[in-house]
């Protein structure tokens, strides 16, 4: 719905393709504008995007500022020549994430300018689909038979259901372990569940409720990946350098090597909180660039890779120099927050006082045709003919007391220029305070030598070759990730500010720590739509953000993902007591020859 008062218009939620396929009007006093971004990474690039693309701004007069040389924040990969490969994480997208395909849509594609990077995307996952022939290993790289089964029994499936349809106000603060008891964490879905989306224990019931709803449409996905989608290459190479070229070509100022200390907030009026001004170190000298009011600030508060340790072949990372609660994006954050005393600002406290449990670990794996035997009887595809390979991360059950690790291949080659005769493997760890099966150390203290012996060890190496393999036949480049998991803990709706507070004049937040209503965080969309939603909020841009995919309203999605959560049974087969299966017949019973009856049937139900 459209909401004006005061003769003013109000960002809004449309969804179909009226507004989708429609171009709004320049948006009033655009020509007065200019915009400061802090961070480079998708939900900033996307914020430039909009200004230019939809508020009609100079693109002159938008800045992107970031402490690093290069933009991308933690959608990265790069070639180290020192080093080697470095690919802290990688992305997997939706076909439902609206935001993002309406920006890519009108990004030229890195291969050929002359498409898009939606449509070579598009092109690529329709020709090469993505699926995942060993979801899970054990015993030393032997596929783990898990026959797509969730093997959740009668007491998890209720309390699925149950955290599935609480309100999130009674799920603040509350643990996923507060929701399921001990039979949960050892049924399949919570080994698909977890490592594909690096929930644990502990993490929020709140963010997992989202997830479930979010996409519940890709359940039967789950187990061997079909449902997601993959880039041609890393993730900075595919998604970051066509988006920044489409900027800077235009004229947008990229300023790296600035680091924003603080923003200056007048807040005196609590209906009328203007940013002032930017201090930042720029190459290692003072500056301040001065605000007013049609100086728009856009602020990445908290990140995931903030103060990322790095390793490399025979160098553990340096993660006791982390110290708990303290990064630059932390520390901005907190100067904000102490501006501003009606709480409309968040609570980062809520989400970086604990990285003995928010940190992981990952590794690029480079390693030449030596392993590719050990690589293939697992994948059962040669990582070489350039097309998906694991469909995916391989779950390490072995691992599951130790370091909890998954690993996976990529569309080789993952870089431009990455050697026709190398495979570079993804691994990482959610424990690395925990030792390895095969080496006894905890994954953090580990060189990268180290966490290739325990990832061969775990593909089936004979163990007299481990060592020389990971020392001639591999190169492993490590990154310890402190704050990866900091958007998991538990939390009030209170601790992420809305993207533009309330009573901001000329400042958002954007990126993984600002609030969207039903949208989940550790996602592509989620950055971009932050982006979106702030420059068309602060901009009064006529046209609607699409809305977050809605079916979790979707009664067909809803009974088809039952059906999958029961591991594809129908009702009758269910472990039912002699009443319910009473109740049940009466049930079909009223329903015959109704359209109820149809969608169970369509839902292989009954």
């Amino acid at each position: 719905m459209c909401s004006k008062g005061k003769g003013e218009l109000k960002m809004y939620y449309s969804a179909g393709n009226y507004e989708a396929f429609a171009h709004p009007r320049k948006p009033k006093d655009a020509d007065k504008k200019s915009a400061y971004i802090i961070g480079s990474g998708l939900a900033g690039l996307t914020a430039a995007f909009y200004l230019v693309r939809d508020a009609q701004l100079d693109p002159k007069k938008i800045h992107i500022l970031d402490r690093d040389p290069l933009a991308g924040g933690a959608c990265d990969g790069y070639h180290d020549p020192k080093n080697g490969f470095v690919m802290r994480g990688g992305r997997e997208m939706d076909n439902h994430f609206e935001v993002m395909w309406d920006v890519y849509r009108d990004v030229p594609s890195k291969d050929d300018p002359n498409v898009s990077v939606l449509d070579d995307y598009y092109w690529l996952n329709k020709e090469d689909p993505n699926y995942s022939l060993c979801r899970a290993t054990a015993h030393c790289g032997k596929k783990l038979p898990t026959g797509k089964d969730f093997t959740l029994d009668k007491e998890a499936q209720k309390e699925l259901l149950k955290l599935y349809l609480t309100p999130e106000k009674d799920l603040e603060d509350k643990k996923i372990s507060d929701c399921f008891d001990d039979h949960f964490w050892k049924s399949n879905f919570w080994l698909y569940w977890q490592t594909m989306f690096a929930f644990q224990e502990w993490s929020s019931a709140l963010e997992m409720k989202r997830y479930l709803q979010r996409y519940v449409h890709h359940i039967d996905g789950l187990p061997d990946f079909t449902a997601l989608r993959f880039t041609r290459y890393n993730q900075y190479e595919s998604m970051i350098l066509p988006l920044l070229h489409y900027l800077t070509s235009r004229g947008v100022e990229f300023i790296p090597h600035c680091e924003v200390t603080n923003v200056v907030i007048d807040a005196k009026d609590p209906t009328h909180k203007v940013a002032k001004a930017i201090e930042c170190t720029l190459s290692g000298k003072g500056k301040t660039f001065e605000l007013s009011e049609d100086d728009l600030v856009f602020v990445t508060n908290g990140s995931c890779v903030d103060s990322t340790r790095y390793g490399n072949q025979t160098t553990a990372p340096a993660w006791q120099s982390v110290k708990n609660g303290e990064g630059n994006s932390w520390d901005l954050w907190k100067k904000l927050v102490s501006q501003v005393k009606d709480g409309s600002f968040g609570n980062p406290d809520a989400f970086c006082k604990n990285i003995e449990a928010t940190n992981w670990m990952s590794a690029t794996i480079d390693v030449d045709d030596t392993l590719l035997p050990y690589i293939m009887k697992i994948t059962q595809r040669n990582p070489h003919d350039h097309r998906v390979c694991t469909g995916g991360i391989v779950t390490v059950k072995d691992s599951w007391d130790f370091w909890r690790c998954s690993w996976t291949i990529n569309r080789q080659g993952q870089f431009a220029d990455q050697p026709e005769d190398r495979i570079l493997v993804w691994f990482y760890g959610l424990y690395t305070n925990r030792p390895g099966n095969y080496i006894k150390k905890p994954m953090r203290e580990c060189t990268g030598i180290e966490i290739a012996e325990e990832w061969m060890y775990h593909i089936g190496v004979p163990t007299d070759k481990i060592e020389e393999y990971a020392k001639k036949h591999a190169n492993t480049t490590t990154a310890y990730m402190p704050y990866i998991d900091a958007f998991f803990e538990p939390r009030k709706n209170s601790d992420r500010p809305h993207v533009v507070p309330k009573g901001s004049v000329n400042l958002a937040f954007i990126g993984q720590f600002a609030e969207i209503p039903a949208d989940t965080i550790f996602t592509t969309e989620y950055s971009m739509r932050s982006g979106m939603e702030s420059v068309y909020t602060l901009m009064n841009v006529d046209r609607g953000v699409p809305e977050v995919w809605s079916s979790r309203y979707d009664v067909r999605e809803m009974l088809r993902a039952s059906y999958y959560a029961i591991d594809r049974k129908q009702l009758k087969d269910m472990d039912l007591t002699v009443a319910e299966r009473f109740l049940l017949k009466k049930v079909l019973k009223k329903i015959k020859n109704t359209d109820v009856e149809t969608l169970l049937k369509d839902s292989n139900l009954i």
